[in-house]
């Protein structure tokens, strides 16, 4: 079984996030609220975020994107890069991501194809 190469990093809309979280938490902060809206207040006490982050890394992250509501990605590509590079299996992160095995695969074959030039950048 082929896995993917570690992604070179998270995509720019996603950056704020993984590097006030770290990987594996912003992986568990995406699937928990990726594609809702929450409110980051100034002095996190009890919510949802702090929950899962703990009350330092919710302020951290407060800091970084500003108080107040936030829409949170669902980076669903770079999930799944994550994911099995951790070893999940295509099929366990298509049902955890709710798309089919296949996009799972096409994101699979995008990530190791991405360093190769294409025909029609030349």
């Amino acid at each position: 079984m082929k896995t993917l190469p570690a992604p070179l990093g998270p995509p720019a809309h996603i950056a704020p996030y993984v590097e006030v979280l770290g990987e594996a938490l912003a992986t568990r902060f995406f699937l928990a609220f990726g594609g809702s809206e929450l409110y980051l207040p100034r002095r996190p006490e009890r919510s949802m975020v702090v929950e899962l982050t703990g009350p330092d890394k919710a302020a951290m992250l407060c800091e970084r994107l500003g108080p107040g509501i936030v829409r949170v990605p669902i980076p669903k590509p770079w999930l799944a890069a994550v994911l099995e590079r951790d070893g999940q299996s295509k099929a366990a992160i298509a049902r955890l991501l709710h798309v089919d095995q296949t996009t799972v695969r096409r994101w699979a074959a995008r990530a190791r194809d991405r360093n190769q030039l294409s025909l029609f950048d030349l």
